[in-house]
C-alpha cells in the first residue's frame, strides 16, 4: 500500500485540534461570521501542524469559507461516479482512497491520505468523482462547499499547488484508460522569479530606498562603525567566501550580538536587525553582493565606503566623541527600526511573507485611516498583496489626469499635492489618505494629477487585478471628492448590468454620481465619459444632458465649457500637449453629444449660438497648432450650418455612442412650465405655474402677493423647504428649477425670517 502524507512522517501524532470555541464560529454562514471569529479561527489554524504547508493567505480565505466536521471511522465522504458538491482539507486522522475493483467486487485500496492533504477539486468542473473515499479513523476536516471552493480557487491558485492530492492523478496510476486530472499544475501563475524583481527597490528589500543617506542615519553609521573599531576591530576585516575574497566586511550575527552588548535599549535579536535594517535602507551599510536585506545570519554586510578595504583607525578624540554619542545613536535607532522592519517585510514579493511577517503587516493595517472601514478579513487579505513604493525626490508625477487607473495608493509617509487640468491645486492629501480608486472601480481614466509634495515619499499600493478581487465589492458605498477642503462632489455605488462576452448580463458595481457642483459634475463628465467606451446600462451622461437646466443655466455650462477648452497646460504638473489636446477633443466630443440629445431643441437658447462662434473661432486657431482637430472643426460646422446629415457622420466618429442603444428621455427644457404649491406657516397654500429657469426671487415676489404676506417688505421673507424629516432647505435667492429639486415628501413654504424654525 502506498502511504501519502499532508505533512512529515514525524507529524503523524497529531494533536487535537477542537476547540469548541472556535469550531462554532465554523459552523456559522461565512456571510455571518464577525471579525472576532474570523480572527479566533485564524489564530488555531495558523498552529496546526497539518497546515504548514498552507501559504497564509490560503489560510485566511479558509476561515471565511470552510466548514468544521468531525466525523467517526468508516465514513464514506463520496462514491466513485457521484457529482461533487465539497472539498475537503484534512485537520487530523486519515482517509482512504479506493476505486471498484476489476472483478466488479469492493474495491481496491489505492492509498491513504492522512493530515495536510486536501482533495476533491473535481468540483471545479463539475465533474464526476474519480475513486470512493472512506474514513479509516476518527478523522476532522474543514469543508469547502462549491460554490465558495470556485471562489477559493480563483483568488489562491497560485498558493494551491502542492497542497491539492489529484485524486484522478492517483486513480490513473492504476488505470491508463480512465479520465486525466482535471487539475494541472501547468496552468497555475508562476510565480515571478526573485532575479527579475533583483534590480526593482521596491521589490527588492536588499537595495536602498533612497539614493544617500539622510543626515541623521549617516551620523548614526559614522559613531557605529568607530565604535566597533575602537572596541572590536577584529569585526570589521577581508573575509573569503566561495574563493571571493569580500573586503572590510562585517557577519550579520556578529553585528546583532555587538549591538545587544552595548546598551540595555537593544532588547532582543530582532530589534538589532530591525536597527542594523534602518542603516542598509538607507544604503549606510550594505550586503557585499546586494542580495539580502539585514539578516541575523552568517552573511556579509560591510558600511558604505569601506568597499576599497583601506581602514583608517579613528583618533581618541573621534572615540572618545563617538562613545559619548552611542546611547543616543542607539536609542534614535531603536525608534526608526520598528517601521524599517515593517517597510522591509512589504518589500517582499507577496509569496516570501511568513505568517508572522502577515501578522505585522496586519496591526500596521489597524491604525491606518483609509481602511478603517473595512473588514478584519479583507485587511488580512490586503496584507499578503500590499506593496511598498518609495519616491526620493519631491516634484515627481506619480500619474496624470487622462492616464489609466493601473493602481490604488495609501500614503505612508509625506503628502501629495492633487492638481486638476484648468484649475491647478485643488487639494493636499497627507498621510494616512488614499487616492485612485475610483478609476479602478469604474474602469475609467484618471480625473486628476498626482505630484508628490515632499522628499522621500512611500505608498502603499494595490494593483488593479488584487483590487478586483479583494476590494471592489466591498469598497466604502459612498465617495466625497473634494477641493480645496470642501466636497464638490459625491458619488455612489450602485449595481448596474454589464453585457459579457456570451451575451449574458452580470451585475457589477460603480460609482455613479448622487450630488455635486455643477461645474464638477460636468468636469466629471467629460474625464469619465466622454471618448470612453461606457456600459450599457450606465446613463449618467444622457441623465445630465437631459436635466442639466435644472442646475446649471445654459450660460454657466457654456462659460465652463470654454474656460476648460482655454486652459493652458501646467509644466510642473507635467502637463503636455498631448493632455491639452485631449481635453479640447473633449470639450467638442461633449457639444456633438449635447446637441445629440437636444436635437431640435439645441439653439432654443440664443447664448448657443454666441457660444458655438466664439469655440468655432479658437478651434480654427488652435488647428495651426494641433492638425488633429481638423475633423473636429468639420463636426462642429456640420451643428452651425444645422445640416441634417451629419448625424451618421457623427456616428461613425464617435465610438462610444455605442452605449446610446437605449431609448433617451425627453430632454428637460428652461422654458418648461411646472404646477407647484407654495405653503404658509400655517399651511394655507396657493397654486403657482410657473418656468422651470423661474429664479426664487420671482417667485417669492408672486406668492406674496397671493398668499398676502407683507408684500410691502418682500426683504424679509424667505423660500424654504420642510422635508418630512424635519430638515430645512432655505433657497437664494438667486436659485433656480426650486420645484424640481424638492424632496418626495417636502413642502415648499414662504415665511418672514424670525417664524422658520416654527415651520
Amino acid at each position: 500500500m502506498k502511504l501519502l502524507s499532508g505533512s512529515p512522517l514525524a507529524d503523524k501524532l497529531q494533536i487535537p485540534v477542537v476547540s469548541l470555541e472556535w469550531t462554532e464560529c465554523l459552523d456559522k454562514r461565512p456571510t455571518d461570521r464577525t471579525s472576532d471569529d474570523l480572527d479566533a479561527i485564524f489564530s488555531k489554524l495558523k498552529d496546526v501542524k497539518a497546515f504548514e504547508k498552507f501559504h497564509p493567505l490560503l489560510i485566511q480565505q479558509l476561515c471565511y469559507y470552510s466548514y468544521f466536521e468531525s466525523l467517526e471511522k468508516g465514513v464514506t465522504l463520496f462514491r466513485t461516479g457521484d457529482l461533487g458538491a465539497n472539498w475537503f482539507a484534512i485537520l487530523s486522522g486519515s482517509v482512504d482512497v479506493c476505486v471498484p475493483a476489476e472483478n466488479g467486487k469492493g474495491h481496491t485500496l489505492i492509498c491513504t491520505l492522512e493530515a495536510g492533504a486536501a482533495f476533491g477539486e473535481s468540483i471545479l468542473y463539475d465533474a464526476p468523482r474519480n475513486a470512493t473515499v472512506i474514513t479509516s479513523s476518527a478523522v476532522m476536516l474543514l469543508r469547502v462547499e462549491q460554490k465558495d471552493f470556485k471562489i477559493l480557487w480563483e483568488r489562491n491558485k497560485q498558493y494551491m499547488h502542492g497542497v491539492i492530492t489529484s485524486l484522478s492523478k492517483l486513480t490513473n496510476t492504476l488505470d491508463p484508460k480512465r479520465r486525466a486530472s482535471e487539475f494541472d499544475p501547468s496552468l497555475l501563475p508562476q510565480v515571478a522569479s526573485s532575479k527579475f524583481m533583483k534590480d526593482d527597490p521596491t521589490r527588492n528589500p536588499a537595495l536602498p530606498i533612497i539614493p544617500a543617506p539622510s543626515v541623521r542615519i549617516q551620523h548614526a553609521a559614522y559613531v557605529l562603525r568607530t565604535c566597533i573599531l575602537s572596541k572590536a576591530q577584529q569585526m570589521i576585516r577581508d573575509r573569503k567566501y566561495h574563493l571571493k575574497m569580500h573586503r572590510s566586511c562585517l557577519v550579520g550575527s556578529e553585528m546583532v550580538d555587538w549591538l545587544i552588548h552595548q546598551s540595555p535599549l537593544v532588547h532582543s535579536r530582532s530589534q538589532a536587525v530591525g536597527m542594523w535594517q534602518a542603516l542598509l535602507e538607507e544604503a549606510a551599510i550594505t550586503h557585499v553582493s546586494q542580495e539580502h536585506y539585514f539578516k541575523d545570519k552568517y552573511l556579509f554586510y560591510r558600511f558604505t565606503g569601506d568597499e576599497s578595504g583601506t581602514l583608517t583607525r579613528p583618533s581618541t578624540a573621534e572615540e572618545s566623541e563617538c562613545e559619548e554619542q552611542l546611547n543616543d545613536v542607539i536609542l534614535t535607532l531603536s525608534q526608526v527600526g520598528p517601521d524599517a522592519m515593517l517597510r522591509m517585510i512589504l518589500r517582499k514579493p507577496p509569496h516570501e511573507r511568513t505568517i508572522d511577517d502577515l501578522e505585522i503587516i496586519y496591526d500596521e493595517l489597524l491604525h491606518i485611516k483609509a481602511l478603517s472601514h473595512l473588514s478584519s478579513l479583507v485587511k488580512r487579505e490586503l496584507a499578503s498583496v500590499l506593496i511598498f513604493e518609495a519616491h526620493p525626490f519631491k516634484g515627481e508625477v506619480l500619474f496624470s489626469q487622462g492616464d489609466e487607473g493601473k493602481s490604488w495608493y495609501i500614503i505612508l509617509k509625506a503628502s501629495v499635492q492633487c492638481i486638476i487640468y484648468g484649475k491647478g491645486i485643488v487639494g493636499t492629501l497627507h498621510e494616512g489618505d488614499d487616492f485612485g480608486k475610483l478609476s479602478l472601480v469604474n474602469n475609467s481614466p484618471r480625473t486628476a494629477t498626482i505630484i508628490l509634495n515632499e522628499d522621500n515619499t512611500h505608498f502603499l499600493r494595490v494593483d488593479k487585478d488584487d483590487f478586483n478581487r479583494i476590494l471592489r465589492d466591498v469598497e466604502a458605498n459612498t465617495i466625497r471628492l473634494k477641493e480645496f477642503g470642501k466636497d464638490v462632489l459625491i458619488l455612489d455605488k450602485v449595481p448596474i448590468n454589464v453585457k459579457t462576452a456570451d451575451g449574458t448580463y452580470q451585475v457589477c458595481y460603480k460609482y455613479s454620481i448622487m450630488s455635486g457642483a455643477a461645474e464638477k459634475i460636468l468636469e466629471y463628465l467629460l474625464e469619465t465619459y466622454i471618448c470612453v467606451n461606457c456600459e450599457e446600462g450606465d446613463t449618467n451622461l444622457d441623465d445630465f444632458l437631459s436635466t442639466y437646466v435644472i442646475f446649471m443655466p445654459t450660460n454657466q455650462m457654456c462659460a465652463t465649457l470654454l474656460a476648460i477648452y482655454k486652459a493652458k497646460p501646467q509644466q510642473r504638473a507635467g502637463e503636455n500637449m498631448d493632455l491639452t489636446l485631449r481635453e479640447k477633443v473633449k470639450v467638442i466630443r461633449f457639444i456633438l453629444e449635447w446637441h445629440d440629445a437636444s436635437k431640435e431643441t439645441f439653439f432654443e437658447d440664443p447664448k448657443i449660438n454666441v457660444f458655438l462662434t466664439e469655440l468655432h473661432h479658437l478651434i480654427r486657431i488652435d488647428v495651426k497648432i494641433y492638425p488633429q482637430l481638423k475633423e473636429e472643426i468639420k463636426l462642429i460646422e456640420s451643428i452651425m450650418e444645422n445640416d441634417s446629415d451629419p448625424k451618421e457622420t457623427r456616428k461613425s466618429k464617435l465610438p462610444w455612442k455605442q452605449r446610446n442603444s437605449i431609448d433617451k428621455p425627453k430632454m428637460i427644457r428652461p422654458s418648461d412650465e411646472v404646477i407647484f404649491k407654495v405653503y404658509c406657516a400655517d399651511h394655507t397654500y396657493t397654486t403657482m405655474k410657473m418656468r422651470i429657469d423661474t429664479p426664487a426671487s420671482k417667485i417669492i415676489r408672486l406668492a406674496a402677493d397671493k398668499l398676502g404676506l407683507r408684500a410691502d417688505q418682500p426683504d424679509d421673507l424667505k423660500l424654504c423647504e420642510v422635508r418630512s424629516t424635519g430638515e430645512r432647505i432655505l433657497y437664494k435667492e438667486s436659485d433656480l428649477s426650486i420645484s424640481y429639486g424638492l424632496s418626495l415628501n417636502g413642502r415648499l413654504f414662504l415665511a418672514p425670517a424670525d417664524h422658520l424654525d416654527a415651520l
